[in-house]
């Protein structure tokens, strides 16, 4: 039986399940034109989770359940920022769910469902947690893609992602088995002091190779980076800004537990194979994005490129790569959400604003619209002072120090690549004609406009005053 420190330790947890359950049954009561009240509730659901999160973290890390979960410093910062990336998604989705008739609440219920997911994930102290936070997240996503059911490029997308995902955590699963095998112990704490003793080092590092294609499949770093473009393409893009923003934190969070955490004293074996996948993420995101029309494509293969640079900072296999690495996530994730959120504020019923040419003349048209565009494209190039730009800085240094001068090198190439595709959208808002007939504007709802534009202007902020963040992502490594 648990006792009840266990249940108060996973408090925010056990808090949102029951809030999910409730939301679903007062779906099923509720009215159609109640539903906008389900939307508001949903909200704040989760700004009291954030709360719970923060009120009651404790001083030093502590376990529960037998050491199954872990509740420090790393998993409460991810915490807060998926569930905040998550209320931004919630606030940008409304009107466009409206105008397709899809404003349903497995929407809401899923998408914290997944939310939950990631809560476990980033929170895990055994490999088994870590695969349940993995599959609660997967799961959810995957119904979250084929939520138009009336769309065969939805549905197609969903089947690629649920086939590839399956895949994926297979190979996973494969791999935790044979970590099991080399060091008999679950426990990452306890592997993490096993895999130094154990008398089947080839077993462990063979184990160790396929738990990093699940880590690659999870932040959707080339080679297995397949599904992004697909997914986000053929997602409803309510579903898309999620999928682009809050499982990155998860993916980060992820690799910590498995690799930080557990298998550290391997990194000699595993930063070499993280560099691997740095530089194809780099090279296939940022190559194939130059060619792309499609907006959501462009930003999916932008996702595998910032991917690679995440890396580069886990390269480094210490307190500084690792802070690096958290935070690059958390630029990634709000950046993510801001540039899909216009996406979402520019699209209405029957337009989805989904090329690039659909943004033609944006700057005559709404100027506050092109205005944000503009910003969140330089924080994604990593132009300063924008969040985007200490980000990469910070995981260049990381992987300096950590012997990777030539990683570095490549990266900085490849961010001069990238320039070119995201000016390029800044050029067609500035530049080039309004489309005849085009009528593209921000739409009306004003909470929309209000946290978008935050949004947006808080990425400016956190890359004039990035010190603060900063210094608390060193601080739950090295404090």
């Amino acid at each position: 039986m648990p006792n009840i420190n266990d249940i108060l330790i996973l408090l925010p947890e056990f808090y949102l399940v029951a809030a999910a359950c409730l939301l679903l049954l007062l779906d099923a009561f509720m009215k159609p034109e109640q539903r906008p009240m389900l939307h508001w509730l949903s909200i704040a659901v989760l700004l009291v989770a954030i709360y719970l999160v923060v009120a009651g973290q404790p001083s030093q890390p502590v376990v529960a359940f037998s050491g199954m979960f872990v509740r420090d410093g790393v998993s409460e910062i991810l915490k807060v920022f998926a569930l905040l990336s998550t209320v931004l998604v919630f606030v940008y989705a409304k009107p466009y769910l409206e105008d397709r008739k899809l404003f349903v609440g497995e929407f809401y219920t899923l998408t914290i469902f997944a939310v939950i997911g990631i809560m476990l994930l980033v929170s895990a102290g055994n490999l088994i947690t870590v695969y349940l936070g993995l599959e609660l997240l997967t799961l959810s996503s995957y119904a979250l893609v084929a939520l138009n059911r009336d769309s065969r490029l939805s549905s197609e997308a969903a089947i690629k992602y649920f086939v590839l995902g399956a895949l994926a955590s297979g190979m996973l699963l494969y791999g935790m088995s044979m970590v099991y095998g080399a060091t008999q112990t679950l426990d990452l704490a306890h592997l993490h002091m096993a895999a130094t003793h154990t008398n089947m080092p080839h077993l462990l590092v063979f184990g160790l190779i396929f738990m990093i294609v699940g880590i690659g499949f999870k932040l959707g770093a080339a080679p297995f980076h397949m599904w992004i473009p697909d997914v986000y393409q053929g997602s409803p893009t309510a579903v898309t800004i999620f999928i682009g923003s809050a499982p990155k934190l998860a993916a980060f969070g992820m690799a910590y537990r498995l690799l930080g955490a557990g298998l550290g004293d391997l990194a000699n074996h595993w930063q070499l194979m993280l560099a691997c996948l740095a530089v194809l993420s780099l090279a296939i995101g940022n190559i194939v994005a130059l060619v792309q029309s499609n907006l959501k494509r462009l930003l999916a293969y932008s996702t595998i490129s910032h991917m690679g640079y995440l890396l580069l900072g886990l390269v480094n296999a210490g307190p500084e790569g690792y802070a690096a690495a958290l935070f690059y996530a958390i630029s990634y994730a709000l950046t993510g959400a801001a540039a899909f959120g216009i996406i979402l504020a520019l699209a209405r019923a029957g337009f989805e604003c989904e090329e690039i040419d659909d943004l033609k003349g944006l700057n005559q048209r709404s100027p506050w619209a092109a205005f944000l565009m503009m910003l969140v494209m330089f924080s994604l190039a990593g132009v300063p002072p924008m969040f985007g730009f200490f980000g990469k800085l910070l995981v260049f240094q990381a992987a300096i120090h950590a012997g990777f001068m030539w990683l570095a090198i490549v990266g900085a190439v490849f961010a001069i690549i990238g320039l070119y595709y995201y000016l390029r959208v800044v050029k067609v808002m500035y530049f080039d004609k309004p489309v005849e007939g085009a009528d593209v504007y921000l739409q009306k709802d004003v909470s929309v406009r209000l946290v978008l534009s935050l949004n947006v202007l808080a990425l400016l902020v956190l890359g004039i005053v990035w010190g603060p963040l900063f210094g608390w992502c060193q601080s739950v490594f090295v404090g």
